[in-house]
This record gives structure tokens, C-alpha cells and sequence, in this order.
């Protein structure tokens, strides 16, 4: 077998082969970027060794060639051009890969990068990688991403390192390495819809923390927690479990905060993509959102509530699932028309923007699932925990990520400083936690809805 070659560097004004308009995620996103909250997603997994530094970096620069479309820059122009462009670079501008000087605190100034610091979208790839040892004596150690997500998601960086584990290993990686997941309705006929839970009015916001100065900058908590139990014959799903669970966390801090009941929102990305190889590269997940009608969250729930509350929620998903809709809704398609110049388009949106912020969503819940991909890294072992983090900016201000590996959920609390502070992250993580526990306790639930959940 060959020996793989580290990825060397082009340089920055290399011509480009080819360019790819922005898709609408990538504009809106592009549009709406605020320096005090960059839009950065961070990825960690955990490792038992460390991988050797120079195989791993070239098969992190082997996968990025073989996913181009993540060899991306933004391509420059006038202010009155029609279209953002990527430019496909086919190589590195710049070594993504980094070993920070090991040692305590090594992880947490690598966590507060990846909150602080997008990489920037005019140098290929959008996106690092650091190898941390938390100690310079223990052999772990943590492989952090951190991607800008105007040009991609997590999901998507996820596949790109799954391909560098094959590589590292001596695999091909040419094949798909997971199942193609079932389309949304496989698994029965669609249920009738649901209805309208929320009305066109303004939803809940999260309520400030006491005495919050409003700094700039994202908070992150990360917990480890067991996967909710099901009871056998239940078909609800997990995802509905986590649904239940965020949308009682709000109602629970709000209600100790004073704040009047409303009606509440959350936003969920839906993700359709293949696991293989052959998945699409960039932002591919479209959002909807779930509704909770005042009454759900007026109260604390009994076991009696709660199960009718996972009953609504299972049926409404799996409608809002099997519905067609475009990635961020028919207004960011309109707004991504070419009809104006990009910078108009940009001030449109942004204005926009600002006064729809009393109606956007309570908060989001991005539920990666079962990570799909065994993260082999050979002598370095497999991947014991993956975390993932998405993005926090206002008017949210919060967001909750959650992954499975082995067997236990891995959740990331995200939070805007303008409205949060450590102290709240972990209170809301204690709810969070507490709602979960509460659910895999009940003895049995009405079965509802089918599916595994995304």
C-alpha cells in the first residue's frame, strides 16, 4: 500500500478550476454573519490514543480530496455581483491540521476557539482540525473541528473525518460504511396532519439570566447522559423524547424566571442525506418547526401529561418530517433570488431579519442521532464520545445539540452570553437531564408514531 503524503498547502491565489453559487443556506447565512457570534460549529471526539501526527494529517488532506466540495473559498467580487461564489480550490490554501501544546486547559482554550473564531471563508478548506492532549502524560486526546457554517454542517465535517479514520486505517473508503437511511413514511402510512399547535403570533423567548452584563460570545456546557429508554412497542422516537424534553427545560426556566406562558417553537434540522461515501458535502439539512401550544407549557407535567405530550409531539413530527418544504422555508428562497444585486439582497435581509426577531423560533434542537461511522483510527482506537455544538446567536440565544455514541447521549448546551451565563447553562442542563430521566421511567406509553428518529 501506498503511503499516504501529508497535504501540502497551494497558494492563496491559486486560480480556481470551477465555482458553485452560494446555495440559499450558504447566502441567508453569509448575509446575517456578526462578528460578537461567529457561526461556527465545533465537533469533539474523543479518543483513547493519540493518532500518530503526520498519518493523520495525511488522511485528513487525502479526505478533503476526495470530498472537493469541502476545498471551498469565497470567491471575491463587487458588491453589486448577483451571486456569492465559492471557488473549488482542489487543494489546501492553508494546513488545517494543528497539535496545540498539550497540558490543563489545553482543551478548554480549544473549546473557547472553536466559540470565538470561525475559520475564515476566503482561505480553502472553511474548516480545522486540532489534535489536543489534555495531558502531557496520559495518552488520550481529542480531535476538534471547527467549521464555519456558512459553507457546511456537522454532519457533512463528520462524514470528511469518518473518511480520514478509513484512510488512517488502511481502508479504500470508496464504499458507503452505513446504511442508507429509511426515507421519512417507510415504516407506515402517513398519519393525518395535526393541525396548527402554535398560532402566527410571537412565541416564548428564553428568559435572560439574572444579572447577565451581555457580553458577546457563545457559553457551551457538554454532558454526558444515557440514552431515554423506550418501553417496547412504543413508536415514538428519540428525537421526540429530546423534543419533549427542551421544550419542558424552557418552560421550566421561564416559569421560575416569572415570564407569562406563550406558546413555544423549536426549531429542528432535518437531515435526508446518505451516510456513505456519496454524501453531499455543505449545508444539507432543512429546518422545521415544532409547536407547543400554551397549556403544554403553563404547568409541570404528571406521568399522564407527559406521555399524551409525547403522543401530540411524535404525531406532529413525523407530519412536519413528510412534509416537502425548501431548506429554510419559501421567504429565504425568494430573498435568494437573483433579481437584486447581492449587497442590496444582504441589507434587505438583514433588515428583515431584525424585525422578524420577536417571531423567530424559541430555540433548536439539532439531534445528530446514532453516529453512524465506527471512528477507527487503528492504534489509536475508537471514538468513545462525540460532541457536537451548533451555533447560539440572538434572538435565540440558545441551542441544544445532541449525538449518541455507545450507548449514551452526548449533549452540548450552547448559549449567547448576551442571555446566559454558566450558572444558567448548567441549571437548564439539570432540567434537561431530569426530563429525560423521567421519560425512560414511565412504564408504558401509547404507542404513536413509527421511525427511528433522524
Amino acid at each position: 500500500m501506498t503511503a499516504l503524503q501529508p497535504a501540502r498547502p497551494g497558494p492563496l491565489a491559486k486560480p480556481a478550476p470551477g465555482r458553485i453559487p452560494f446555495p440559499v443556506v450558504d447566502e441567508i447565512s453569509r448575509h446575517c454573519l456578526r462578528a460578537e457570534e461567529p457561526e461556527t460549529v465545533h465537533i469533539e471526539v474523543h479518543l483513547p490514543r493519540q493518532p500518530d501526527p503526520e498519518r493523520l494529517r495525511a488522511a485528513f488532506g487525502e479526505a478533503l480530496r476526495r470530498h472537493p466540495r469541502i476545498l471551498v473559498r469565497e470567491a471575491p467580487g463587487p458588491w453589486y455581483r448577483r451571486r456569492y461564489e465559492w471557488e473549488l480550490t482542489g487543494t489546501p490554501d492553508v494546513d488545517p491540521v494543528a497539535f496545540p501544546e498539550p497540558g490543563p486547559g489545553a482543551l478548554e482554550r480549544a473549546r473557547a476557539g472553536a466559540l470565538a473564531e470561525a475559520p475564515p471563508l476566503s482561505v480553502s478548506p472553511p474548516v480545522r482540525l486540532e489534535v489536543v492532549r489534555p495531558s502531557p502524560t496520559g495518552s488520550s486526546c481529542v480531535l476538534l473541528l471547527t467549521l464555519n457554517h456558512t459553507a457546511l454542517d456537522g454532519p457533512a465535517c463528520l462524514r470528511v473525518l469518518a473518511t480520514a479514520a478509513e484512510l488512517y486505517g488502511g481502508a479504500a473508503a470508496d464504499s458507503p460504511t452505513s446504511p442508507a437511511r429509511n426515507p421519512v413514511g417507510a415504516s407506515g402510512p402517513e398519519p393525518r396532519s395535526p393541525g396548527r399547535t402554535v398560532g402566527p403570533g410571537r412565541p416564548a423567548r428564553v428568559a435572560p439570566a439574572p444579572g447577565v452584563p451581555g457580553a458577546g460570545g457563545n457559553g457551551l456546557l457538554l454532558a454526558d447522559l444515557p440514552v431515554p429508554r423506550r418501553p417496547a412497542g412504543a413508536r415514538y422516537t428519540v428525537n421526540d423524547q429530546l423534543l419533549v424534553a427542551t421544550c419542558l427545560m424552557v418552560a421550566r426556566w421561564n416559569r421560575l424566571r416569572e415570564s407569562a406562558p406563550r406558546p413555544m417553537r423549536i426549531t429542528v434540522p432535518i437531515d435526508d442525506r446518505p451516510r456513505g461515501a456519496e454524501m453531499p458535502i455543505g449545508n444539507g439539512t432543512r429546518l422545521v418547526e415544532v409547536g407547543f401550544g400554551t397549556r403544554e407549557c403553563a404547568r409541570e407535567p404528571g406521568p399522564e401529561a407527559l406521555a399524551a405530550l409525547l403522543r401530540r409531539t411524535a404525531e406532529r413530527t413525523r407530519a412536519l418530517k413528510s412534509a416537502p418544504r425548501p431548506q429554510l422555508g419559501h421567504a429565504a428562497t425568494f430573498l435568494t433570488a437573483p433579481a437584486l444585486p447581492v449587497g442590496m439582497r444582504a441589507a434587505l435581509t438583514r433588515v428583515l431579519r431584525r424585525a422578524a426577531a420577536p417571531w423567530t423560533s424559541t430555540t433548536l434542537l439539532s439531534n445528530i442521532g446514532r453516529i453512524p461511522y465506527p471512528l477507527d483510527f487503528a492504534e489509536a482506537g475508537r471514538a468513545e464520545a462525540v460532541w457536537f455544538s451548533a451555533p447560539a446567536a440572538m434572538p435565540r440565544g440558545l441551542t441544544v445539540t445532541t449525538a449518541s455514541t455507545r450507548g449514551r447521549l452526548h449533549l452540548a448546551l450552547r448559549w449567547s452570553r448576551a442571555l446566559l451565563d454558566d450558572t444558567a447553562g448548567q441549571q437548564l442542563c439539570g432540567f434537561f437531564a431530569e426530563y429525560l430521566a423521567a421519560m425512560s421511567a414511565m412504564a408504558a406509553l401509547p404507542a404513536v408514531s413509527g421511525g427511528d428518529g433522524p
